[in-house]
């Protein structure tokens, strides 16, 4: 076996020999083919290693794309993702909001602009009347959901009102969209310059855990109204001292004061001019997204239907706490004034006043005051008082729905009513 073994041994060697001896014979010919081949080797390896490296960037690419997909917000259609809804999660946004209530709260005009440039002059001074009666703000909680762009978010800022002279604090609830400046810095954009913006936060706004928050406060806050006349009271007239005093500023700055009773004589012919040059229109609105359409101006009045995205109405009144009375199956309903957007205005023929006077006998004085009979529906509660100042004696307060008997429209802003068996007063704005 060894000898065997030895033998096929040899001849390998003897084989191994003859093909070095032929190579080294044939080696100018030998040598460009293993040449080739190496080459041939190294081209393979690199496409090889290129497609390797190519697909591993498309993967990388693809996984980006997913990533995006999962934080940035789709427009079209108004798809919105339903992120959660934080509570207090961002400690800068916190501060942004205690500044901006505490300068409130002080009626720090200066402050207030620098946080939030977004700000009307009429909102501005609706700030600085409110401040006479706001001692502060204890409680605020900031609950967030990501904005449409990186470092942006809609804040609902929900806080406890401690007013002045008042012991119980009342609830509230605002909504925010939370920008960053190029210094870095946070700072409120209320959404309204840029439509795709609004949609966005109805969209949110609309999502179940902020509706829920939302009816939250609601409840909270009608539950406390309703166990205390008192604070109903107090907010009814704050209301409406607050609607007066701005309109006075606004009035004043329009027309600057020369002497007491001639700014006084001015300001009432003002108010008679704007009321004859103000033509009488009938406004058509449309809703602007799926809406609930309710019996009366509260999230907790029952459901009637919902209206539909285009569908129209008759404006009837657009209420200062935003909502608005609609026409709707020959009756009046209540939709929120945000989702409604206005499609026309058409005036109503009125007579002129020439006509009026034409049609008046001879022998009778045209008054600016409107005597009439019947009765009047208050709109919002309003205090009742003894004489047509918001500084006169108050007799009571009258709630939304409430009928009064008229006396007199008066030309001065006030109506002349019948309450409680004797003559009193209560603002024009608040009965119809």
């Amino acid at each position: 076996m060894k000898h065997s073994n030895q033998n096929k041994l040899h001849m390998l060697k003897g084989k191994i020999m003859t093909v070095r001896d032929w190579v080294m014979d044939h080696s100018k010919m030998v040598m460009p083919l293993v040449l080739v081949v190496c080459v041939l080797i190294t081209i393979i390896v690199a496409v090889n290693a290129n497609q390797r490296e190519a697909l591993e960037k498309e993967a990388q690419q693809a996984a980006m794309a997913v990533a995006s997909s999962e934080t940035d917000v789709t427009i079209e259609g108004l798809s919105t993702p339903e992120f959660e809804l934080e509570e207090n999660a961002h400690p800068e946004i916190n501060n942004l909001v205690r500044a901006y209530y505490d300068a409130q709260a002080s009626g720090d005009i200066e402050v207030i602009s620098k946080l939030n440039t977004y700000l009307n002059e009429i909102e501005i001074i609706k700030v600085q009347e409110m401040s006479k009666y706001v001692d502060s703000y204890p409680v605020l909680d900031v609950y967030t959901k990501p904005g449409l762009m990186e470092n942006t978010y809609v804040a609902y800022v929900c806080s406890e009102v401690k007013f002045i002279d008042v012991d119980q604090e009342l609830p509230g609830m605002q909504t925010f969209y939370i920008g960053m400046d190029e210094d870095g810095n946070y700072f409120i954009n209320d959404g309204t310059n840029d439509e795709t913006i609004r949609n966005y936060i109805k969209e949110v706004t609309l999502q179940d855990d902020v509706v829920d928050l939302n009816n939250k406060v609601v409840v909270e806050y009608n539950e406390l109204l309703a166990e205390d006349a008192e604070l109903e009271e107090y907010i009814a007239y704050l209301k409406e001292k607050i609607n007066e005093d701005v309109g006075e500023i606004l009035a004043e700055v329009e027309q600057p004061d020369t002497q007491a009773d001639e700014a006084e004589a001015a300001d009432a012919g003002s108010e008679e001019e704007a009321e004859q040059e103000t033509p009488n229109v009938t406004k058509t609105v449309r809703a602007t997204d799926v809406v609930n359409i309710r019996s009366s101006d509260s999230e907790e009045a029952d459901k009637i239907d919902k209206a539909q995205i285009g569908q129209e109405f008759t404006l009837l009144e657009e209420k200062g706490n935003g909502w608005s009375k609609v026409q709707y199956n020959d009756g009046e309903a209540y939709i929120k004034s945000d989702y409604l957007e206005v499609v026309s205005e058409e005036p109503v023929e009125v007579a002129s006043a020439q006509e009026e006077e034409r049609e008046e006998p001879e022998d009778t004085a045209v008054s600016s005051n409107e005597t009439a009979s019947g009765t009047v529906t208050v709109q919002e509660s309003v205090r009742v008082r003894k004489s047509a100042s918001t500084d006169a004696e108050s007799l009571g307060t009258v709630y939304a729905g409430d009928e009064l008997e008229l006396i007199m429209k008066q030309a001065d802003g006030w109506t002349k009513v019948k309450y409680k068996g004797q003559t009193a007063y209560v603002k024009s704005d608040y009965v119809k």
